[in-house]
């Protein structure tokens, strides 16, 4: 069986930077999303946003990732927001609560409901 592939892209503009993440987020990948979030922080970037769009599949490990780098970012004055993730995604962060710490704000100011 193939490992799955990731592919991470980073695009910084001042103190804020864009990761686009690629493929699949999972146990063999989630440390390559890791390390390039946890690199953000520590080349000073106060906000990164991160671009789930192309993401085929992100599981628990990678969900870890995201909530740990957040917590670093928040210790560190920064923010962390995941933006257009897939159905599977979203449903992964509102299941386990974490909607409200990782999920932006849609237009108008709404968040989306939990089922």
């Amino acid at each position: 069986m193939t490992p799955p592939r990731l592919n991470v892209y980073r695009h910084d503009r001042g103190a804020r930077a864009l990761v686009t993440l690629a493929g699949v987020i999972a146990p063999v990948t989630a440390p390559r999303v890791r390390a390039a979030l946890e690199q953000c922080l520590r080349d000073g970037i106060i906000l990164i946003d991160v671009d789930l769009t192309t993401v085929d599949r992100c599981d628990d490990s990678g969900l870890r990732v995201f909530l740990d780098v957040s917590e670093h970012a928040a210790e560190a004055q920064a923010s962390l927001l995941l933006h257009h993730p897939s159905p599977q995604t979203e449903r992964l962060l509102m299941d386990t609560g974490s909607d409200g710490l990782l999920y932006p704000m849609r237009p108008g100011g709404a968040r989306p409901q939990r089922a």
